[in-house]
């Protein structure tokens, strides 16, 4: 069993994994389009958290974790408890392709653009809510500091969350001032 991770996945993962690769997901966008009232933010003031949008032309480079032989039923029961929180993901089983040339099936949990959770935003407007919102794990900031410095470190470019990352930096910075 394999598992996609492009957000909080790549940096905490929480579950036992016998290996992990680099990986590409085609036919989908990461970006900030799910508004979080649990984790990152309040059903009053909502934080945002990455979320896998359809989109032909785009993909998402990621981490792919081989679920430790053993564990899988524990795992999916650990991410279902985790990412189906409000029902504003769908599980699916997507093809990912490794680093190291293969392919793989993976469990990839994608947004429901239909759920109320889904949105739409202009990166000005993603960066004033994640430099101010907070929920049960913490800030939005550190959730987008932490997933930025993880793409980083895995030397993944990803240019709109750099740019995101650097307007929630200056808000910041303005709001400290």
């Amino acid at each position: 069993m394999w598992v996609f991770g492009y957000g909080s996945l790549l940096w905490n993962p929480g579950f036992e994994y016998s290996k992990k690769e680099i990986a590409q997901l085609g036919g989908y966008k990461r970006s900030f389009s799910m508004r979080s009232i649990h984790h990152r933010g309040t059903v009053e003031n909502p934080g945002l958290v990455l979320a896998l949008s359809a989109d032909v032309e785009s993909s998402c480079n990621g981490l792919a974790f081989k679920v430790k032989q053993g564990k899988e039923h524990e795992t999916i029961n650990y991410l279902r408890e985790r990412e189906l929180v409000s029902s504003a993901y769908l599980e699916k089983e997507l093809l990912l392709n490794l680093k190291n040339g293969k392919s793989v099936q993976s469990l990839v949990y994608v947004i429901d653009e239909d759920h109320e959770q889904y949105c739409k935003l202009t990166l000005e407007e993603q960066a004033k809510i994640i430099a101010a919102a907070n929920g049960g794990r913490g800030s939005n900031y550190d959730y987008l500091y932490s997933t930025r410095n993880r793409l980083t470190e895995l030397s993944i470019e990803d240019p709109e969350i750099e740019l995101l990352y650097n307007k929630v930096l200056s808000i910041k910075e303005q709001r400290d001032d």
